[in-house]
Formats: C-alpha cells, sequence, structure tokens
C-alpha cells in the first residue's frame, strides 16, 4: 500500500476531529487560569500523539500476536470507520466516542464535573484525549496504516501525520472559546457532517485495501 501522508492526516483529522472536544475542554477547564488550560491543552495533545505512535509501532505485531489477516482487520476497521462516518452525516457525533457531560444529563455516558483545584492530568489524558479525541476508531486506523506499512519510511510517515494532527488539537484548544464563538453551533454541525462525508469515503477506500488483500483475485 502506498503511503500518502496527506491521505493519513486527512484520516485522523476526521477521526480525531479536535473541533468535537472543544465545549468539553471548555467546560472542565472553567476557572482554570490560562496557564493552567495550556497545560491540559498541551497534555491532552501529547497524549493524543502517544497513543498514534505507540499502535503505529506495535500495530503489526499486535495483529500477528492475535492471528488476524490485515485484510480481515481493514475490512473490520473499514465498516467500524463507515458506520461512525454515516452517524456523523446524520447530525450524531462520533458514535466510537462515548457521550461525556459536564452536568448531570440523563443520556450522557459519562458524568464528570470540574475538579473544585485544577487537576491537570485527570481532565487532559481522560477523558479529553482518551476517548474524546482519540477513541476506538481512531486507534483502529492507526493500526490498519501501520500494518500495511512496508518500509520505515511509511511508519515515519504515520508518525509525522500523527504529530501534525496532535498539533492541530493543541492549537484548537488554545483557542477553544473563539472558536467556539466563531463556529457557533450550527457551524459546529455543518463542520461535522462534511467531515463524516469525508470519512465516509476513507472508510470506503480502506474496506477496498481491505477486499483486495482478502481476495486477490477481484479486480476492484
Amino acid at each position: 500500500m502506498s503511503m500518502e501522508i496527506a491521505k493519513i492526516f486527512l484520516a485522523f483529522m476526521v477521526l480525531i476531529n479536535p473541533f468535537s472536544a472543544l465545549s468539553i475542554f471548555l467546560d472542565l477547564t472553567q476557572g482554570f487560569s490560562k496557564r493552567e488550560r495550556r497545560q491540559v491543552a498541551q497534555l491532552a495533545a501529547m497524549s493524543v500523539f502517544i497513543v498514534i505512535v505507540v499502535f503505529t509501532l506495535t500495530g503489526n505485531w499486535l495483529l500477528k500476536s492475535l492471528g488476524i489477516s490485515v485484510g480481515a482487520f481493514q475490512v473490520g476497521g473499514g465498516i467500524l470507520v463507515f458506520l461512525i462516518a454515516v452517524s456523523m452525516v446524520n447530525g450524531g457525533v462520533n458514535s466510537a466516542k462515548p457521550k461525556i457531560s459536564s452536568t448531570n444529563e440523563s443520556d450522557a455516558e459519562i458524568n464528570i464535573k470540574p475538579p473544585a483545584k485544577p487537576d491537570i492530568a485527570s481532565i487532559a489524558v481522560v477523558p479529553l484525549a482518551i476517548p474524546m479525541m482519540i477513541g476506538p476508531g481512531g486507534i483502529s486506523t492507526v493500526i490498519i496504516y501501520s500494518s500495511s506499512a512496508r518500509h520505515y519510511q511509511d511508519m515515519l510517515m504515520i508518525i509525522l501525520a500523527g504529530g501534525v494532527n496532535a498539533l492541530v488539537c493543541y492549537v484548537c484548544l488554545l483557542i477553544a472559546a473563539k472558536v467556539s464563538v466563531w463556529l457557533g453551533d450550527t457551524g459546529q454541525a455543518i463542520l461535522n457532517r462534511i467531515m463524516g462525508i469525508l470519512l465516509a469515503a476513507v472508510a470506503v477506500e480502506i474496506i477496498v485495501a481491505g477486499l483486495r488483500a482478502l481476495f486477490p483475485q477481484l479486480n476492484i
């Protein structure tokens, strides 16, 4: 599989989608100083990058140890990513990520209250980085790309794309208040749907690559 950094970056970007984490970031950092918010953003972005690096380096080994072929994982992971895309296009959020609320909403899967004293690590790593930004869909995509890598240069491309995405996450969190006001609820909904369409295209490519690996006789 020929690795293209732009394609990998796009796949990571639409799956991580830092814009979807802006509201929870603002809620959980209420009362924090500017310096403390910056630290939360730094740690969250670093956590996203570390997860990408870890699964890039161990993804192929993980599949081999479980006896799962690359083609089978591509088809399964592609279907998961496609279902996430459909949910996003239909106006929902990433269905592979839990609904997290800083208030006691009855339909939220996880309710978190902002800490009385700033606890940067507990907010930045979980739930902000994991699973709000890098969840099952993102991890599956990292494993799919890493298991398809043929050369060390391909692995470096994946890590580089992950680093650029982590940097985008950091910048988005730093200017979360301004971006939220600028986009508004309508803008965020439109952006979410656009990312869903792009993600669907990425998912189809992953599934097709998996089918080619499983059934080489297919001319697709």
